[in-house]
Parts: C-alpha cells; structure tokens; sequence
C-alpha cells in the first residue's frame, strides 16, 4: 500500500501569476480561482495540479551548469508534426531555446519558462 499519493506539483518563482499565465497558455489548463500574489494554481485533466509559488530571492536555474543546478524539469509531451510550432508558440509565450534537437536527432528540445526553469518539448 503506497505511503502517500501525488498531490500538486509547485514550480518556485519571483511573479506567481506571471508564470500561472505561461503555464496555462502552453498546456491550455484553466488557472484556479481563489490564488493571490503568493500562490497560483492551474487545474488540470485526471485532477493533476500545478501551482507556483512566490519566492523571496529567488534564482533562476543555470541548466545545463551546476552552480545553480535545476533539480528538477517538466517534459511536455508534443506531436511529432507539431514540434516546429509548439516551439514557435512557447516562444512567443517568453520560453527561452536552451537546447535544440540537434537537427532532429534527438526526440525533444530543451527550453527555460520565463522565469528560467527548464522543460522540454517531447515528441510523443
């Protein structure tokens, strides 16, 4: 019998309703009423969660350094077809390109949220 089941997911950040916007624009997950400066959450299908978090100081990771190492990253499952495009669009959304695909040898691409964490676009 499992300890515990997964509950949200919080990302650490400077602008919580800043980042909420991103997030909800790139996974098209309504942002939950009821949040405030400090705290944002997103609701998503099967009842998964993602929430972000004021966080006084805080320092963007330098991926792929490790002096401020990332600790952790999301992979965004994309289709194949629509890799060129999701790319286009988190983009325009304020996504930083860290990593490409290495001229398509590589199944997914490596890019920083607007406050610097790392995710990737995978082909699904």
């Amino acid at each position: 019998m499992a300890i515990a089941t997964m509950g949200v997911t919080v990302l650490d950040c400077p602008d919580p309703r800043e980042l909420a916007a991103f997030y909800a624009a790139v996974l098209d997950w309504p942002v939950i009423e009821g949040g405030d400066e400090e705290w944002v959450e997103l609701a998503g299908p099967h009842g998964r969660q993602l929430a972000f978090q004021k966080s006084e100081g805080y320092r963007a990771p330098d991926w792929p350094g490790t002096e401020n190492p990332q600790q952790f990253h999301l992979d965004l499952d994309v289709p194949r077809a629509r890799l060129d495009e999701a790319e286009q669009e988190v983009l325009r959304l304020g996504a930083r390109l860290l990593e490409d695909d290495q001229g398509g040898t590589r199944d997914w691409r490596v890019y920083a949220d607007p406050a610097g964490h790392p995710f990737c676009l995978c082909v699904r």
